[in-house]
């Protein structure tokens, strides 16, 4: 295993830990409780440098979202809907919010609050999916990406751990770590 790198300038980013995610939702993450746990041990070390994400879906789908829409139609409501919700404790965090239409969160809202180069930190849902999503194209742009195995997780325990493979691919750009 990679050993844990400094973090004393990095971003904590925590992907979606919504309600959607959780129960029993078409798209719940059945470890979504352990993420959430190894998240809240981490919190105490980036205080004021925490950023949540929320996934919603667009107002009016466009391209290949139509298609995808038309499979998981019960997502496809108003991004005021309590289920795109953070959950508990995140939601009583202070802090940035980050809510995209997008699997992958890095863009210019999400740079906005980091910086254009910045040392993130990211955990969360899905580890196959948005977390994948997000930590590729940030390293693309230049980003040193940290990703706590053990504060993520995926739709199956194959999906998180095909994803950590994948992203461990990417290294130096990608680190992937079990705790910090």
């Amino acid at each position: 295993m990679t050993p844990a790198p400094d973090t004393g300038d990095a971003w904590l980013v925590v992907i979606d830990m919504q309600r959607v995610f959780t129960g029993d939702s078409q798209w719940a993450a059945p470890r979504y409780d352990d993420a959430a746990a190894g998240i809240q041990r981490l919190l105490p070390r980036f205080t004021d440098r925490t950023v949540r994400t929320r996934f919603v879906a667009p107002e009016h789908p466009q391209g290949a979202w139509v298609d995808y829409y038309r499979d998981w139609p019960f997502a496809l409501v108003p991004a005021d809907d309590p289920l795109y919700d953070l959950t508990e404790p995140f939601a009583a965090l202070d802090g940035p919010v980050v809510t995209e239409t997008s699997f992958g969160k890095w863009g210019t809202s999400l740079q906005s609050v980091v910086g254009d180069q910045p040392h993130l930190v990211l955990t969360g849902v899905s580890t196959d999916c948005c977390v994948l999503s997000t930590a590729l194209a940030a390293a693309d742009a230049g980003a040193r990406v940290t990703v706590v195995a053990d504060a993520c997780a995926g739709a199956s325990d194959a999906d998180h751990e095909r994803a950590l493979d994948t992203m461990r691919l990417y290294a130096p750009l990608i680190t992937v770590v079990d705790t910090l």
